[in-house]
């Protein structure tokens, strides 16, 4: 018999994150739902669970090491292993962030969420997904992220960021260096864009739905053992850097 898929998705709570756990859930896995603040945690293991997801809370602040690594040692005790790590917590840090006018400090918060938080969750997470079969991460980033469609005359990549969007950045040149580190080992790490929809992170000004925004999430947490690693998508293909 075939073992129950786990899964832990951060920021999971609302959004874009609670819907990559209910499609992870749809699919029969078990899911972590990892957030920071407990009511709007649990009211969403509830909802899950009224759907007949497998749910179950996991108290996560991606900033903060013993939160992660008290997350860690949940999830080892509840599963004894980890499958498909998402890293989907984010924050804006509020705008305008024109680079001549953000201050410094909100740089120095948003890269310690989007950025810093990441690399702190994979690697608390590692151990247990190096006992999966077929581990995968997956780290949510942005076409504002992409330097190519940056420089691109034309491409609609946002407003000017220079903490939101260069974090974006950051994060996909830290998941290539991922990739590279991990080649030839079974866990695959990808970033995938969500496109622009409606959240609570842009003031739900998006024009697609968080449930359309977590597809290509699903589509790298399900990738092939042959599948790609150390690229960025969204859910139509492959995305440039």
């Amino acid at each position: 018999m075939n073992e129950q898929t786990i899964a832990l998705v951060t920021g999971a709570n609302k959004g874009i994150g609670y819907e990559i756990a209910a499609g992870m859930g749809a699919l029969g896995w078990k899911v972590g739902v990892g957030a920071r603040d407990e009511r709007r945690r649990e009211a969403a293991v509830a909802k899950l669970r009224a759907a007949d997801v497998e749910a179950f809370g996991v108290p996560l602040d991606v900033t903060d090491d013993a939160s992660v690594t008290a997350a860690a040692g949940l999830i080892e005790a509840h599963a004894g292993r980890l499958d498909v790590l998402v890293n989907n917590a984010a924050i804006t840090g509020g705008m305008p962030q024109a680079p001549t006018e953000v201050d410094p400090a909100t740089v120095r918060t948003v890269v310690e969420t989007n950025v810093i938080g990441v690399i702190r969750v994979t690697n608390a997470m590692l151990p247990l997904l190096r006992r999966s079969a077929s581990p995968r991460i997956v780290n949510m980033s942005s076409s504002g992220g992409s330097l190519t469609l940056q420089t691109t005359p034309g491409a609609e990549t946002g407003p000017i960021s220079a903490a939101y969007s260069a974090s974006k950045t950051f994060l996909n040149a830290v998941t290539i260096q991922y990739a590279k580190e991990l080649d030839g080992t079974n866990i695959l790490i990808n970033a995938g864009c969500p496109g622009f929809t409606a959240t609570d992170l842009n003031g739900f000004r998006g024009v697609r739905t968080p449930e359309q925004g977590a597809a290509v999430a699903i589509q790298l947490a399900t990738l092939p053992d042959d599948g790609p690693t150390g690229a960025f998508f969204n859910d139509e293909g492959p995305m440039p850097w």
